[in-house]
């Protein structure tokens, strides 16, 4: 129910409006009636209306300088204008202020209904969308510290510009110390409990790990924590200084790693990532410190580990964990099932020659393992089609005893996995081919048709396009384009009275002689000598 104030110098008018009107099916309900604009404006600073019905000529104040006060004090509340025709200029004046609606005196009750039922719907479709605005903003408010932690995750592992750092990191109200960043990963080894522990058990405990985490890291300045996808918490440091910043990062992890071991029944690692810039590339802090967790398996675990320390040390060059990686993706996603095996054959090689333990050999396997597993989620290719259905890859490694049965098993599955994405990265070539025929098809009278507007169309670059389409097609995007006029033109030729050179214009050429030049070279006759022929039904 919306509350109704009347305004108007003639006490008849105000009292026929009143009577004649039925409030409360109209959704309103009549609070009062003044003589003038001041009056007015005094009664709506008590009772707050949500609409006023205003004469325009009155005494003291009169009803566009009601309206204007109301513009300013009560932007929201709505005016409805009752005008004579000698006021009708001011009428349309108040619409430009506050006034939402105007009726012309006299008014019948029918006419002002119509006009009330209408602000009314609008009122009712404007409060709706309010109150879904303010449930929004509720759900959001809720929601901030799942979207801080996403916003951080997202930051350290996809590329950002700087001006969304910025902007993000203010609307989270996040104050780095400083353009240098370093990351700590975190991560419980073993729950090492006297009962066996239960999912919510150690949920639980992780989330008191994170508490932790979050209380010791909040005493540096520009500091911010926060939970990944993969159950481990990550402390991000800032500072000026890339050297004061890692010696930083080692008292807050000792810090971590000593309360954590006292309250929590657990075993628990830290990785310390090395220190870059946040604007150039926070995706390589956030590996560097969990390539920094990962030595734990080499080194053991309920440990701190800075990566920078591991880097240090005296380890064979070609089994860099980014360059395995890199090559991996590289032979997964381009490479064909020969060239995956014989990468797979210089792997195994060289685990052979360095006489690397199983269990090390083991990590390596499965990161190559996960990156497969990632690059197939990339490339949105089936991953049940290389692991199978309902299987743990990672832990099928763990099942093999000796290199010999791993090396096998990993032929296998790199072997499918190229087989899949090679397949899906044909499929998709069919697509946009298919897309740019289309595209020809129904722009073929488009003179300034070309290879260079087709691969704007689909969006890949000239020199690719050409080869996929002539190793799909067997014949070259021109020749295609060509084929598609020629055809047209045959149509038009046999079905229509066009001339040749209309004709010519008609499927895309600028030029009837070179059009006429080009359909002899495709048919072997001229325009002329190609109509005759269907005329006499030689063709």
């Amino acid at each position: 129910m919306y509350k109704l104030l009347i305004v108007d110098d003639e006490a008849l008018v105000r009292e026929a409006i009143k009577d004649q009107m039925n409030w409360e099916e109209l959704g309103y309900e009549c609070i009062g009636d003044c003589e003038d604009g001041a009056e007015a404006l005094e009664f709506i600073g008590r009772q707050q209306p949500d609409v006023v019905l205003t004469d325009i000529g009155m005494p003291f104040m009169n009803g566009m300088e009601l309206t204007n006060e109301l513009a300013v004090r009560y932007p929201n509340m709505k005016v409805i204008i009752l005008t004579g025709y000698d006021d009708f200029d001011f009428a349309q004046q108040a619409l430009k202020l506050q006034a939402v609606d105007y009726i012309l005196k006299p008014v019948t009750a029918a006419e002002l209904a119509a006009v009330l039922r209408k602000l009314s719907d609008e009122m009712d479709v404007e409060r709706s969308r309010k109150q879904d605005h303010e449930q929004l903003k509720r759900q959001l408010t809720e929601s901030l510290p799942l979207l801080k932690e996403r916003f951080l995750e997202r930051l350290v592992t996809s590329p950002m510009t700087e001006k969304q750092i910025k902007e993000s990191s203010g609307y989270f109200q996040i104050e780095w110390d400083g353009e240098w960043v370093t990351e700590l990963a975190i991560d419980v080894d073993e729950f090492v409990m006297d009962q066996p522990s239960t999912l919510f058990d150690q949920q639980l405990i992780r989330f008191a790990v994170y508490n932790i985490a979050q209380e010791i890291s909040a005493k540096y300045k520009g500091a911010a924590t926060f939970r990944d996808r993969e159950n481990r918490v990550l402390a991000l440091l800032s500072g000026e200084n890339p050297d004061e910043l890692q010696e930083r990062a080692i008292v807050a992890a000792d810090d971590i790693h000593n309360a954590v071991s006292s309250y929590l029944p657990i075993l628990v690692s830290i990785g310390i990532g090395n220190a870059c810039r946040l604007a150039d590339n926070a995706s390589v802090l956030h590996q560097s410190a969990v390539s920094a967790l990962d030595y734990r398996y080499v080194i053991g675990t309920n440990s701190i580990i800075r990566l920078s320390d591991m880097e240090r040390r005296n380890r064979p060059e070609l089994l860099s964990v980014v360059t395995w990686e890199s090559e991996l993706i590289t032979k997964l996603k381009t490479g064909t099932p020969l060239e995956m095996e014989q990468w797979m054959i210089k792997l195994f090689t060289t685990f052979r020659e360095h006489v690397f333990p199983i269990d090390v050999c083991y990590i390596y396997l499965q990161r190559i393992v996960l990156t497969m597993m990632h690059t197939l989620y990339e490339m949105d290719s089936n991953a049940s089609q290389v692991f199978g259905a309902n299987t743990n890859p990672i832990a099928e490694i763990n099942r093999f005893a000796t290199l010999d049965e791993i090396e096998a098993w990993m032929m296998e599955l790199c072997g499918k996995a190229v087989t899949v994405i090679q397949s899906k990265r044909e499929d998709q070539s069919a697509l946009q081919i298919n897309k740019a025929m289309q595209y020809v098809r129904d722009n073929y009278m488009d003179p300034e048709l070309s290879l260079k507007t087709v691969c704007k169309h689909v969006s890949l670059s000239s020199s690719y396009f050409s080869s996929i389409f002539k190793l799909h097609k067997g014949r070259t995007f021109v020749e295609f384009v060509t084929h598609e006029r020629m055809e047209k033109a045959k149509e038009l030729l046999n079905l229509t009275a066009m001339k040749s050179y209309e004709i010519a214009y008609a499927v895309g050429y600028g030029d009837p002689h070179y059009f006429s030049g080009a359909f002899k070279k495709h048919t072997g006759d001229t325009p002329t000598d190609y109509r005759n022929k269907m005329i006499s039904g030689k063709v």
